[in-house]
């Protein structure tokens, strides 16, 4: 009878890749609040390229959501120049129990 969790549909993985001035400004730490607050799970860290770069899994609806806010929105003093999004595929389950920040 209930639908819940397979309601907004399939589960989805995609690693994601930010430039422009996204460390030192928070950005790791607002990824990891927004991914909470939309109950996605991955996984965020910088690059010695000064991107950062991640991976987010969960309903599509909610990864969808996630990669507009990594695309648009980052953190508050964040300038996002550009997103690259790379191996988006369908998943039959989560590879992570929650979001994590890498070192």
């Amino acid at each position: 009878m209930s639908t819940l969790g397979k309601a907004s549909g399939a589960l989805k993985s995609v690693d994601y890749e930010v430039f422009g001035r996204v460390q030192g400004v928070c950005f790791r730490m607002y990824t990891e609040e927004e991914a909470r607050k939309l109950g996605v799970v991955g996984w965020v860290k910088n690059t010695s390229q000064g991107t950062v770069t991640g991976q987010v899994q969960g309903p599509e609806d909610k990864v969808n959501a996630m990669k507009s806010w990594l695309t648009k929105v980052g953190s508050p003093s964040s300038r996002i120049d550009r997103t690259n999004f790379s191996n988006e595929k369908e998943i039959s389950k989560l590879d992570f129990s929650g979001f994590s920040t890498r070192y």
